[in-house]
């Protein structure tokens, strides 16, 4: 009898190992809509709507606005409000954090002739600011690449809403010295063209690895379960790459940082291969007593390659901002 008890849970343990695996290596998208569903309720996450004559917003919210100013937080091109899952976690659960999904991102509306330059982004984060009523106070503003570059045009246009600004390795900057994406993407750019963008699972593997510099944090087969729900999309994915590569917003920020008068904090991993870590350089001279923190062993992809850190020097910003 006691045997047979042993061996019950053994079994059991197999099973679900079997099934992980299973699971794994022939449904890995199953896998991913599991972590996403799980993760959120895990770290105390909430998905919320907001609706604006008739376009819809769709948001994670942790928390609720008290003393400190609320952290809003904009994802880059490609990915959506999950992309900030692993920093809200290091976060403090006494600030108020919201993460929305950009513009026909995620959950939020995706309108057909819908423009996605910068300032038309830009129009619909105050949308979504003003019917939320997060700008009854001023607010941190975060933005990664994409949404780093929304985010310091949003700070330049609504200077009263924002108390403060981070900006990690934003896009629509001259850059010194451009990465090899740059150079592709500004030769070809004039002629629509859109090779850029992942067409089939393995480009879109070996584009996301690019942002990496721990590749090995982001597994093939997740990788996978990755690509089979974003490729569904991918005529979104190549209008709203047009448009943020377009004449309008390819030196946007770079064209309105000397207006941003707020204090900023620029964050930067060192081995980008997308953005080169030379546009730090540009936001220092153009932003008055910006703080510039650049990351070893880190690529594009911060809160994979370096969550922790990241976090810490949102929350020590942040902190300090506060205090003063």
């Amino acid at each position: 009898m006691d045997s047979i008890l042993l061996k019950t849970p053994l079994t059991f343990i197999g099973f679900l190992l079997i099934t992980f695996l299973i699971i794994y290596f022939l449904w890995p998208e199953a896998l991913l809509r599991f972590g996403r569903w799980a993760f959120p309720k895990i770290i105390g996450v909430q998905v919320r709507y907001a609706e604006h004559n008739g376009y819809r917003f769709c948001y994670y919210s942790r928390g609720k606005p008290g003393l400190q100013p609320s952290i809003l937080m904009l994802h880059g091109y490609g990915f959506d409000k999950d992309s900030w899952l692993i920093n809200i976690n290091f976060l403090p659960k006494n600030i108020h954090v919201v993460c929305l999904d950009m513009p026909g991102h995620g959950e939020t509306t995706c309108l057909p002739g819908e423009n996605y330059t910068t300032f038309d982004q830009v129009k619909r984060i105050h949308q979504f600011v003003e019917c939320t009523g997060l700008n009854r106070k001023p607010f941190h503003l975060v933005g990664i690449s994409m949404g780093g570059m929304v985010a310091g045009v949003y700070t330049a246009h609504y200077p009263s809403e924002v108390c403060c600004l981070s900006l990690l390795c934003p896009t629509g900057l001259n850059y010194p010295k451009d990465s090899d994406i740059m150079k592709r993407v500004k030769k070809n750019r004039k002629n629509h063209d859109v090779s850029l963008v992942p067409s089939n699972i393995q480009e879109g593997i070996e584009m996301f690895r690019l942002g990496l510099y721990y590749s090995c944090m982001a597994p093939k087969q997740l990788l996978k379960g990755f690509f089979v729900d974003w490729l569904p999309d991918n005529n979104f994915f190549r209008k709203c790459y047009l448009d943020i590569f377009s004449d309008e917003s390819l030196y946007s920020l770079q064209d309105n940082m000397s207006k941003i008068r707020v204090p900023t904090q620029v964050i930067w991993g060192k081995d980008d291969k997308m953005l080169d870590v030379s546009g730090a350089e540009v936001l220092a001279k153009g932003i008055p007593h910006a703080q510039i923190h650049l990351l070893e062993k880190c690529g594009h992809f911060q809160p994979v390659d370096s969550p922790l850190k990241t976090s810490q020097l949102l929350v020590d910003f942040h902190t300090s901002y506060t205090k003063n």
